[in-house]
């Protein structure tokens, strides 16, 4: 048991040292360990002040690391990609050791705050709190495998009562280059960039906040990707026959659905049960209300509908996989978004990524990387301890692999 501790304390100190080395000199390489220690370690409020305290040992140097912190996470020009880069490669490297990549997954997340100063702030809906209230927004991609999530980079979400207000981007320092970003433009700039990076690919997955942003949905296709998204119920379409013909006029999706045949649908073995739901599919081809493009030229996509169960909700989805996708497949891709909801807990709950509480756009940032390094040696060493068994891989492998 000791030796197994001592390994984990080794492969610790290596990360930390190699994310260090990319900071440059060794004031942030201390900041950085020291931010990264307070996250991992105990205590129940995980932001600067209570981190200076708990790495001074003694009240009296708890000031100087306080201002060494602040320093290193509200002012300290690294680059957060860089970093996060970094942390991500070390997870996935031990993730994709028996698994492949399944999907690349858009979501976002409310930041609970007091009063209006802390930057982006805004009445708002969260479905964290599931309902209007005052906070911040962040917007996350997470790559996943069949057991494991890992969130790999955020971008803050700036409504246009910070962007266009001049004295609120003083008072945030949000920088010259940033401009309002839909929640859709947002996820596309961290799409980008995880190409850039040539992360595993997967199949995008996101809610109806980005699934019905046409031009989301196009870049995905244009980067090589496939996606699995959200739609609203009005959302038009017109249905593909069995020979793959036009079929109608364009209709809502919520119209089509109620024309087809409802099947339940085993998608995964849980703790507990089989996960099931009742679903409906059917390829269509997308009518935009615009008619920006002749609708011969658009892509032929799977609808599917998933019937809820527990509700009486109806959800919507188009998924651009190929004709010949088992119907399994495409319920599993649709489900496997819900599992972040557990990345976002445990980056709240056990290291703090919304206890930050300074008011700056780089500092909001910095302090969510050092959460995302962090949550990013946890998984790793999951899939080290825990790794699937050969069996259970293999049935997964066989049902997502590439048709």
């Amino acid at each position: 048991m000791h030796d197994e501790d001592d390994e984990v304390g080794r492969r610790l100190d290596d990360y930390v040292s190699r994310i260090g080395d990319s900071l440059g000199h060794a004031k942030r390489r201390a900041s950085f360990a020291a931010y990264f220690m307070g996250l991992m370690g105990e205590g129940d409020r995980k932001s600067m002040e209570p981190i200076a305290a708990r790495t001074s040992g003694d009240p009296e140097y708890t000031d100087s690391w306080h201002q060494k912190l602040g320093q290193f996470i509200t002012d300290s020009a690294w680059s957060d990609h860089a970093v996060r880069e970094i942390a991500a490669r070390e997870a996935l490297e031990t993730m994709t050791a028996k698994q492949s990549v399944v999907a690349w997954i858009f979501d976002d997340t409310g930041f609970l705050k007091q009063g209006t100063h802390s930057v982006g702030v805004q009445r708002q809906y969260t479905g964290s709190a599931g309902k209007v209230t005052n906070c911040q927004l962040g917007v996350s991609l997470t790559i996943s495998t069949a057991s494991w999530h890992l969130p790999c980079d955020f971008e803050l979400y700036l409504p246009k009562s910070w962007t266009d207000n001049p004295e609120r981007r003083r008072e945030g320092r949000i920088p010259d280059d940033v401009e309002f970003r839909t929640k859709p433009e947002l996820a596309l700039q961290m799409l980008e960039r995880a190409v850039a990076s040539d992360y595993p690919r997967g199949v995008v997955l996101a809610d109806t906040a980005y699934g019905d942003a046409v031009y989301f949905r196009d870049r995905v296709r244009e980067l090589g990707l496939d996606y699995a998204v959200g739609i609203q119920g009005s959302a038009l379409v017109r249905r593909i026959d069995k020979v793959g013909r036009l079929h109608g006029t364009p209709t809502t999706v919520e119209q089509l659905a109620t024309r087809l045949a409802v099947r339940r649908v085993t998608w995964r073995d849980g703790t507990m049960k089989r996960l099931t739901a009742r679903f409906s599919f059917c390829r269509v081809v997308p009518a935009y209300a615009d008619n920006s493009r002749p609708i011969r030229e658009r892509e032929v996509v799977w609808l599917v509908v998933e019937h809820r169960d527990d509700t009486e909700e109806i959800k919507y989805y188009l998924v651009s996989l190929p004709e010949n996708t088992p119907k399994k497949k495409l319920a599993y891709l649709i489900k496997e978004r819900y599992r972040t909801e557990q990345a976002y807990r445990e980056l709240k709950g056990e290291l703090g990524l919304d206890h930050f509480e300074g008011r700056r756009f780089r500092g909001w940032h910095h302090h969510v990387t050092v959460t995302l390094c962090c949550y990013a040696f946890v998984v790793a060493e999951r899939a080290r301890a825990f790794p699937p068994s050969p069996d259970w891989s293999s049935a997964v492998y066989s049902l997502l692999r590439p048709t």
